[in-house]
């Protein structure tokens, strides 16, 4: 870092070349044959496993581990993929920490679990690098199914009704396909444009046609989609920025968390990211942690994240708090924003203490400020614009059984549906189950 301070101000180029590099190497690089069979030697293959039971997508672990340690891991890829064909990127996103891996009986009686996300990252890898697709489709059924929404359950979707013999058109409103996988992970979680490799390969199976720049509400209507397809399933995501409604919002370099993940990760140059010397991160979920130790990777001298609630409240896992602590990322808790301070451009925010009382948060007399180039806020996302006719339950489509709409031959699942848990892989198991329900209700 250089020459970080000798910029004042929100500015490109604060790092060397090769600190660009290094700051955003792989997060956890894989692991080789040797290592995998080692970390396989752990697991006690339990009958009634409960890291199945904690997996959204029920992925046989045992089963695939058990393939790894018998050298198989292109049959233990196979296990994976056919819970969850995104389990190459799931390996690399999931929070394992708070899903298998914490229930892990390894984890319980020793607190080191069986690494389970590292481990099927090896089988899935080994098997993608191959080049390899471990399905083929079924005779065609003459039907035709629009999915609208590339990311996570609309690729799970796609995928699976074109290998049970459906033709399916992807429709997306950006320009690349993968939705969140593409636009809104951090970086080092998945280097080497591995969210378009992914569709690239799971686009193998045949049938599925992708369309891009086209999105609900625009270029398409639920009605027009209706009469041109035997069924439409809507994986349209959460893509509406919830506002902070906070004086002085409007102010230059205050910025949607979201916005400057995706230019991050459409970058073609890291060198080319502008980014403050005084960075304050407003949200306590993966979104602000992902924001906040990018912005001190790309040579922040000061990032401080700020979350109107307890820790406990915190949707980023322990482990990612650990994570943005470690890179020197500043959390502080029980705060809320009450104004952005500052001449067109931002210099300051200013904070109360918050309390939680029997008729919820309440803002104290109590207040600080924090010096801020650059405030990102990362407090969640809407549904942007109601589709037509569907029915709502609080801010998303309510859906019943394995994604069923109000509105009959209409699907939605992952974030933009009820029951979500904004995690990945609950938007592939949605997906996956939605197909299913569609290809049952196609076959009569």
């Amino acid at each position: 870092m250089a020459n970080s301070h000798l910029t004042p101000g929100v500015a490109p180029g604060r790092l060397q070349a090769d600190a660009y590099r290094d700051n955003f190497a792989d997060k956890m690089p894989p692991f080789n044959a040797h290592e995998a069979a080692v970390a396989a030697d752990r697991c006690y293959f339990c009958h009634d496993a409960p890291c199945v039971t904690a997996c959204p997508t029920s992925i046989d672990i045992p089963m695939f581990i058990r393939e790894i340690q018998t050298g198989t891991p292109e049959a233990a890829a196979k296990t994976i993929f056919e819970q969850n064909i995104l389990g190459g990127m799931c390996a690399r996103v999931c929070p394992t920490e708070q899903l298998c891996e914490e229930v892990c009986v390894r984890e319980v009686a020793e607190g080191k679990p069986v690494e389970i996300g590292r481990l099927q990252r090896f089988a899935t890898d080994t098997l993608m690098a191959a080049g390899v697709h471990p399905f083929t489709r079924a005779a065609p059924t003459g039907k035709r199914v629009a999915v609208v929404g590339a990311g996570p359950s609309g690729l799970a979707c796609a995928h699976r009704l074109a290998m049970r013999g459906h033709d399916v058109v992807l429709f997306d409103a950006r320009a690349k396909p993968g939705g969140l996988n593409e636009y809104g992970i951090a970086a080092y979680k998945t280097v080497n444009d591995y969210a378009q490799k992914e569709v690239a390969w799971l686009t193998q199976i045949g049938g599925i046609t992708i369309e891009t720049g086209k999105s609900l509400g625009r270029e398409l209507s639920l009605e027009g989609l209706s009469a041109q397809y035997d069924a439409v399933f809507l994986g349209i995501g959460l893509s509406g920025v919830n506002a902070l409604r906070t004086e002085g919002e409007e102010k230059s370099h205050v910025q949607d968390a979201v916005d400057f993940i995706a230019q991050l990760r459409q970058a073609a140059t890291l060198a080319n990211i502008e980014v403050g010397r005084d960075v304050v991160v407003i949200g306590g979920g993966m979104t602000a942690v992902d924001a906040a130790v990018q912005s001190k990777l790309l040579g922040a001298e000061h990032v401080t994240m700020v979350y109107r609630r307890d820790r406990d409240h915190m949707s980023a896992s322990e482990h990612e708090q650990d994570h943005a602590a470690s890179k020197g990322v500043r959390i502080i808790t029980g705060a809320a924003p009450v104004r952005f301070i500052g001449n067109g451009a931002v210099r300051a925010v200013e904070f109360a203490y918050t309390q939680e009382t029997e008729e919820g948060l309440r803002l104290t007399e109590e207040t600080f400020r924090l010096k801020a180039d650059q405030v990102f806020k990362a407090i969640g996302q809407t549904l942007e614009g109601t589709p037509e006719g569907l029915q709502l339950s609080g801010r998303k489509i309510a859906v019943t059984g394995a994604g069923r709409t109000n509105l009959p031959g209409i699907w939605a699942g992952g974030d933009c549906a009820t029951g979500g848990d904004d995690l990945t892989v609950t938007a592939v198991a949605e997906g996956r189950d939605a197909a299913e329900d569609i290809h049952a209700s196609l076959m009569g």
